[in-house]
């Protein structure tokens, strides 16, 4: 049977990674910080709960060990959990630095955190798969481009976090390049989620689609990507 964790998984996208997941007969494991939140999220879905706060390592440590004891291992790692702090005025300059660390918190440092302590679990899978949600978003190209649709959202914090987390992938990728795990960012695209007061013109459902693909990916698929459903995104 292969097992996959999907970290903030009681709702939104993750919640869709993981039932989708779970339709192609996958142990789809709702990791969610908040146990009643979580628990009713597993329990809608038919499938098993974790708790996990993915910005304390202990938590992520303990987290691997219950996957252990109770799966006997994982397949899939999907980092989905991430945050925004909203500001009425969003200009970097007016950004603090404190913002910056309560973001980084969660979309960097907590992607780090419970992909180090996964890591072990993954590297006795057959096929192991980690998949980061990334953002449009991260990308410097398109961020840089006064052409591009997303000039206009200067958004420091959350921005800069997913060109961080883009970094990292690549990282991973490129220490588990001779191993059969394979490490992407995927781009879910605008979708309506609690992060942006759903206001995104996709769904939580299309936006898990890409998700889903590269945690299936057989050994001929891509490491070391940043893909969404239409093909590669720019750095």
């Amino acid at each position: 049977m292969t097992t996959a964790l999907i970290t903030g998984a009681n709702k939104g996208i993750g919640f869709e990674i993981a039932r989708r997941l779970g339709e192609r007969g996958i142990t789809a494991i709702v990791g969610a910080r908040d146990e009643e939140r979580g628990r009713a999220a597993a329990e809608r879905l038919g499938q098993p709960y974790v708790r996990l706060d993915v910005t304390d390592p202990g938590s992520a440590q303990d987290a691997a060990k219950w996957i252990e004891q109770e799966h006997g291992g994982l397949d899939i790692l999907v980092n989905n959990a991430g945050v925004t702090v909203w500001q009425d005025d969003d200009r970097p300059s007016a950004t603090s630095a404190d913002v910056l660390r309560q973001v980084y918190e969660v979309n960097v440092f907590g992607v780090v955190t419970v992909t180090n302590a996964m890591l072990p679990l993954l590297r006795r899978s057959p096929a192991g798969r980690i998949v980061n949600m990334s953002s449009e978003l991260g990308s410097i190209a398109m961020a840089i481009d006064p052409e591009s649709p997303f000039w206009p959202f200067n958004l420091m914090a959350y921005n800069s976090s997913k060109a961080a987390l883009n970094m990292v992938t690549v990282s991973y990728a490129k220490e588990l390049w001779d191993t059969p795990i394979k490490v992407n960012a995927a781009n879910p695209g605008y979708c309506a989620t609690d992060l942006n007061g759903h206001t995104g013109h996709r769904t939580a459902e299309q936006g898990a689609q890409i998700a889903v693909r590269l945690a299936t990916l057989d050994g001929e698929g891509p490491s070391g990507a940043y893909l969404q459903d239409e093909g590669t995104l720019p750095w």
